[in-house]
């Protein structure tokens, strides 16, 4: 099982990033996949998570989850980012009985 991240980077306050996780090992389409962010100093928190069945639910108002089944990829569009949404993101993809996850990414909002 592989949750890879990608995209992170240095971004200004104002500026947009997307995050993409690449899956591979297991079956995709059939997994509720997240978004989860650690910041500097603080526990890892959701920030937006999209079920098997594509229905979406994001928690900061500024990012929106979106899943492609056919590439077992799930990103996470990030518009108007502010210093605060600094933190590693994380991929996670679960079912009811297992629970994955990936190694991060960080973002970095600063001028």
């Amino acid at each position: 099982v592989q949750l890879v991240e990608s995209g992170g980077g240095l971004v200004q306050p104002g500026g947009s990033l997307r995050l993409s996780c690449a899956a591979s090992g297991f079956t995709f389409s059939r997994y509720t996949m997240s978004w989860y962010r650690q910041g500097p100093g603080k526990a890892r928190e959701l920030v937006a998570t999209i079920s098997s069945a594509g229905s979406s639910t994001n928690y900061a108002g500024r990012f929106t989850i979106s899943r492609d089944n056919a590439k077992n990829t799930v990103s996470l569009q990030m518009n108007s980012l502010k210093p605060e949404d600094t933190a590693v993101y994380y991929c996670n993809a679960r079912t009811s009985s297992y629970d994955y996850w990936g190694q991060g990414t960080q973002v970095t909002v600063s001028s």
